[in-house]
């Protein structure tokens, strides 16, 4: 059977005997850099305390005892720089989960959702196939969107991460200060028809003073915020498509019936239609209309 599977993909096989010798390899290293900090943290348990007292202090970051940063040796410097235990592989998991969902999740909380598909739209609608392309696309969307988001970002580090630097914040009052300012720019975009919805549907008691504007910035929770903003970031993104798809279209019936009545019928109109809609695009400016629309659909 192996020889018939080399026979058949040779590159599949080999790519796959050299994983497997990487992954080996990497886990091996890893068990023996465990194994040499262990014993290097019982040899220095073990020397004398005065001529450690008499040698230069190291710094926080390189200080491996046990006392100072936790009962493994191996933990050190994630726990002082993170607060992970690396001795723990349950905390190692959690960490790189929220590291995996923590780019998803900025991009469902932005304005990126929105831009990302109006400019799909506009290229959709002048039929150009890949141009421009997913990479220059994503690339517009992500730097425009850190331009909208600027005053947000900048008052998250201003109430959140700045105190929190200083160690005048916990972790959890950071976190609560961050989410502030973005409850408060999602719930500019989104309609209170979606935001009841979605309040529903998750069957949330009514505070006492109702759902004012204060309780839904600073109390609603973001189970109900973030969903409700992203329908009406689709909602709003696909009604902008639908008022960019409206001039392409007239253009691409002006042409059909053009060469309908001129007899060409076996002439594709979607290769006559596209220059001209090019050309119309440009000559309007139509990526500073369209940039400008985008920007100043947001409320601030």
């Amino acid at each position: 059977m192996i020889k018939r599977l080399l026979e058949a993909d040779k590159k599949l096989v080999l790519k796959f005997a050299l994983s497997l010798f990487l992954t080996v390899f990497l886990t091996i290293m890893f068990f023996s850099l465990q194994a040499y900090a262990a014993n290097n943290s019982q040899s220095t348990e073990s020397a004398d305390s005065q001529s450690v007292s008499e040698t230069a202090e190291l710094p926080e970051y390189l200080d491996t005892d046990p006392e100072n940063v936790g009962d493994s040796p191996t933990a050190s410097i994630l726990q002082q720089v993170i607060g992970v235990d690396a001795s723990q592989p349950l905390e190692i998991i959690i960490l790189l989960t929220i590291i995996a969902l923590l780019p998803s999740l900025l991009i469902m909380m932005t304005c990126f959702t929105r831009i990302v598909i109006v400019l799909s739209f506009l290229r959709t609608a002048m039929q150009t196939q890949n141009t421009p392309p997913n990479m220059v696309i994503t690339g517009m969307a992500l730097f425009l969107t850190l331009f909208i988001m600027a005053p947000v970002f900048s008052e998250m580090n201003e109430i959140a991460y700045q105190p929190y630097v200083n160690e005048e914040l916990t972790t959890e009052e950071a976190l609560n200060a961050a989410s502030v300012p973005l409850k408060r720019f999602m719930v500019k975009q989104t309609s209170n028809d979606d935001i009841m919805f979605f309040v529903g549907l998750s069957q949330l008691e009514e505070p006492e003073g109702g759902y004012t504007e204060e309780y839904i910035n600073n109390d609603m929770p973001l189970t109900v915020i973030v969903p409700s903003f992203m329908i009406s970031e689709l909602k709003r993104a696909f009604q902008m498509g639908f008022m960019i798809f409206i001039p392409f279209l007239i253009i691409d019936l002006v042409v059909g019936s053009t060469l309908m009545s001129m007899g060409m019928m076996m002439l594709p109109p979607a290769m006559i239609s596209m220059p001209f809609k090019i050309l119309i695009f440009v000559l309007a400016d139509g990526w500073n209309l369209l940039i400008g629309a985008v920007v100043s659909s947001y409320n601030w």
